[in-house]
C-alpha cells in the first residue's frame, strides 16, 4: 500500500476524524481544530493550550480537549465554552478523547508531568457526561491514548502507549468501565491514535516504530504500512466509502518541539475494510 500526501506543511498534526464529509484534526503546535475543505484547510476554532481529541455532541457541536490547561471544551460560532474543568481529576496533559453515541465523552491523561521530567506514574481516563459532570473510570495505565467504542457501545478499546498494548473495557450502562482486558499485545510496538474498522479490528499509529498496523481481538498482526522515517501519530478511516486510511505524522524530534516546525504531513491510502464508526 502506497500512501499520498494529503496536506502538509502542518505543526504536528493529531486526533484526526472524518465527519460529514470532511477531514478534521488537531494542529497542536499551532493552536487550532482544522477542517479540510475541497478547496484547502479552514481553520475552525483556535485552543491556546494545545488542542486534543475531538469528537462531537449528539446534537452536532464540536468537542475539543484542551491539552495544558486540563478543560474539555465545546467549540459553537467559533467560540469555546468549557463543558468540565479536569485538572482536579488528571495529572500532566489531558490527551485524546472519544465520544459515544450518547454524547459522553472518554478523556486520557499523560498521569505525569511530562515536560518537567517527572517520574512516570499511571494515567486515567476520565468520563465526562453531557451535563459536564466528571468522574475517573479507569486509572493506573501506561499512558493511556487514543481510543475507540465499539459496535452497540459493547466495549471502549485504549491504547496504552508506555506499555505497548492495547486494552479494552467493558462499558456499563451508566458509562462505567469494567472487566478489563488486553485486547493486543503489541510486542514492542507503541500505539498512539487508533481507530476501528467494520470488523472489529484496529489499526494504530506508531510513532517511533514508523508504521500503521492493523491487529485483530487477540493480537494478530493483519496488516503493516510503513510511514518511512515520518513517525505515525495517529489514524482515522473515512471517504466515502469508509475506506480511506489517513495518517497524522511528524517527526519524533519535532513533537517534542514547542516551537512545532512545520514539517507535519497528513498521508492517505485505501485499505479494503471500512469504518466500524469510531472514533
Amino acid at each position: 500500500m502506497i500512501l499520498e500526501e494529503v496536506l502538509g506543511g502542518l505543526r504536528f498534526p493529531e486526533s484526526p476524524r472524518w465527519r460529514e464529509g470532511r477531514l478534521w484534526f488537531s494542529e497542536k503546535r499551532a493552536g487550532r481544530v482544522v477542517r479540510l475543505d475541497p478547496d484547502g484547510p479552514a481553520p475552525v476554532v483556535e485552543v491556546e493550550a494545545d488542542p486534543g481529541g475531538l469528537g462531537w455532541s449528539p446534537e452536532g457541536d464540536l468537542l475539543v480537549v484542551s491539552m495544558g490547561d486540563r478543560r474539555l471544551l465545546r467549540a459553537g460560532g467559533g467560540q469555546l465554552a468549557e463543558v468540565a474543568d479536569l485538572a482536579p481529576l488528571t495529572r500532566g496533559k489531558c490527551n485524546d478523547m472519544v465520544v459515544d453515541t450518547l454524547g459522553r465523552a472518554y478523556v486520557g491523561d499523560f498521569g505525569y508531568d511530562l515536560a518537567s521530567g517527572e517520574q512516570p506514574a499511571g494515567g486515567h481516563i476520565v468520563l465526562v457526561e453531557p451535563s459536564g459532570a466528571a468522574r475517573v473510570v479507569a486509572d493506573d495505565l501506561g499512558f493511556p491514548n487514543g481510543s475507540v467504542v465499539t459496535a452497540g457501545a459493547r466495549e471502549l478499546i485504549v491504547a496504552e502507549s508506555s506499555a505497548g498494548r492495547l486494552t479494552a473495557f467493558g462499558i456499563a450502562d451508566d458509562g462505567s468501565l469494567h472487566s478489563r482486558r488486553v485486547f493486543a499485545d503489541l510486542g514492542g510496538g507503541v500505539a498512539d491514535g487508533i481507530c476501528l474498522d467494520a470488523e472489529g479490528a484496529v489499526w494504530y499509529a506508531d510513532p517511533l516504530g514508523c508504521e500503521v498496523v492493523r491487529v485483530a481481538d487477540g493480537g494478530r498482526v493483519l496488516h503493516r504500512i510503513s510511514t518511512g522515517t515520518e513517525g505515525a501519530f495517529a489514524c482515522t478511516l473515512g471517504g466515502d466509502d469508509g475506506r480511506t486510511l489517513f495518517v497524522c505524522t511528524y517527526s519524533e524530534a519535532a513533537s517534542m518541539d514547542p516551537g512545532g516546525p512545520p514539517v507535519g504531513r497528513i498521508v492517505a491510502t485505501q485499505v479494503d475494510v471500512p469504518s466500524g464508526g469510531s472514533p
